[in-house]
């Protein structure tokens, strides 16, 4: 029975086993040679201890060996925790002292970066070095991951016991308040999610994904389980300009591409090569993490005028909830879409009863895809995922929906329109980001005594992060100093757009900020 995440990599295997799999610029993978390099790395983390459930943090670009890791990972009863390589050395210590991972797969020229949570307080006692080990001693076991590929010495993958309800995955996303959490997705979550997408997107064997999204965003993730799924190839590319996606979808025939606002503004700009490279093999792109403007859609249609637009939303407890057919983007703009297959959305008031069409209320996702909640945290899960109110009430046992914190109306057709967020979360690009986590940093910078971070609207980004600050007395805040320093401790997506100086913030009667 195919009811692991790997087992989609078995279930391709046993379909096309020398199809061509997976693709890093020159390198080939067949799904064959992914299954048995894979087989080998998971027997390695075996035999150095993992064991069923250890976490296994994996802090790598994306690259052919980070695709391993997660199976490999899967493979061995482990759990797997992608880790964004964009993230500064505290925002990774806090994720490896949150879920405590057993092993970490990184390369050596990572190692400084986690050198705060190797030791003898440390849960890690094994890393994986995806580029080989090398003369450092970082005081825990080292798994030589080239070495282990090279290992045939033993075919076929450990003996393991999960089943689809056992915890897969642990992705890491930001709350209104305090440091990201990690949201626990269990093997049915991820497959569930894969069929319910490739479902609507019509994935099939003849597809070529390009990934460019981080496997730490479940949206990226999602992609590379739908090509295993379908025995589809799965193209992985880091980039630094538009001008190289282009070239990539044309070299590869690349068919399916997804991406968040700020990237496809920047590639149908005017001046992109997309405006100008004929890009046939595109059958479809799509787009979740935020609002695409009307502006944004009709330059993306100039530029790929025979590519389907599919426009989705989702939130990482549930992953997807909605999208857009692309035959209802002119008919109904600005929607979100309706529910996914498989899927229900409730609108509901502040007592947990049914909006009437065209009524605002909180969006509560119902179905195969909610997950169980955050890492180590049963009070802000109970938030979170709560019993549904709509169930009969002969069912005794509660059925958990998620609700997602955003305030939306839905239509007389079930399409929903997005209204705004409950809670303080701001949402840029895809990213969900702490307002404390930024208001911390800035606060570190030693630049002002207090900061409060706001999301404030943006075309481009669905929201920017807007920072308001005090300076110390007496003394005047370097405005270009303080986002520089900032940018030297954050992802650029945390990074505060604008700063505005105050004399001093509004404050609640218990004596927080009272936020606008």
């Amino acid at each position: 029975m195919d009811n692991l995440t790997h087992h989609l990599l078995r279930a391709a295997v046993r379909r096309t086993p020398d199809k061509e799999g997976l693709v890093q610029g020159e390198r080939r993978m067949s799904y064959r040679e992914l299954d048995e390099a894979s087989d080998r790395l998971a027997r390695a983390l075996v035999r150095a201890g993992l064991r069923r459930f250890d976490r296994v943090g994996i802090f790598l670009e994306k690259s052919v060996e980070e695709v391993l890791a997660i199976l490999a990972a899967s493979k061995a009863g482990g759990v797997f925790v992608p880790i964004n390589h964009l993230l500064f050395p505290e925002q990774v210590e806090h994720i490896v002292r949150d879920c405590r991972p057993r092993a970490i797969v990184t390369t050596r020229g990572r190692l400084e970066s986690l050198r705060g949570v190797l030791g003898a307080e440390s849960p890690v006692d094994l890393l994986v070095l995806a580029d080989g080990a090398g003369e450092e001693d970082p005081g825990v076991a080292v798994v030589d991951l080239p070495a282990a590929l090279a290992d045939a010495s033993k075919p076929g993958p450990p003996a393991i016991s999960n089943v689809s309800q056992d915890l897969a995955a642990i992705l890491y996303t930001s709350g209104s308040t305090g440091r990201p959490k990690g949201v626990m997705l269990t093997h049915a979550n991820l497959l569930a999610g894969s069929t319910i997408v490739s479902t609507y997107l019509e994935i099939g064997e003849s597809d070529r994904i390009l990934s460019i999204l981080p496997f730490s965003f479940d949206y990226g993730l999602n992609q590379l389980l739908t090509g295993l799924q379908h025995s589809a190839t799965v193209i992985l590319l880091s980039f630094r300009f538009p001008g190289e996606v282009v070239q990539a979808i044309v070299k590869e025939r690349a068919t399916g591409l997804a991406g968040v606002p700020p990237f496809w503004n920047v590639f149908s700009a005017p001046s992109s090569p997309a405006r100008k490279t004929p890009m046939p093999s595109l059958r479809y792109i799509t787009n979740s993490g935020g609002h695409v403007p009307k502006t944004l859609l009709e330059a993306l249609r100039a530029s790929l005028p025979g590519t389907r637009i599919v426009l989705m939303y989702g939130l990482t407890e549930a992953f997807r909830s909605t999208y857009l057919p692309p035959e209802e983007i002119d008919r109904r703009p600005g929607s979100m879409g309706k529910a996914i297959p498989d899927t229900e959305i409730y609108v509901v008031d502040e007592q947990g009863r049914p909006c009437a069409p065209g009524e605002e209320g909180e969006l509560v996702h119902r179905g195969p895809t909610v997950s169980l909640g955050y890492w180590g945290q049963p009070e802000a899960t109970a938030k979170v995922l709560r019993p549904n109110p709509l169930a009969l009430p002969e069912i005794d046992r509660p059925e958990l929906v998620c609700y997602s914190g955003d305030i939306v109306k839905m239509d007389e057709d079930g399409y929903l329109y997005y209204v705004g967020r409950r809670d303080a979360t701001i949402k840029c690009s895809g990213f969900r980001i702490s307002p404390t986590e930024v208001e911390e940093v800035i606060v570190s910078t030693g630049r002002v005594r207090e900061a409060a971070a706001i999301g404030v609207p943006d075309d481009l980004m669905g929201q920017a992060v807007k920072a308001i600050v005090v300076p110390h007395d007496g003394q005047e805040v370097d405005v270009d100093a303080l986002i520089g320093d900032c940018a030297l401790k954050m992802p650029r997506y945390m990074v505060p757009k604008t700063v505005e100086v105050v004399a001093s913030l509004p404050k609640t009667a218990h004596g927080k900020i009272d936020y606008p």
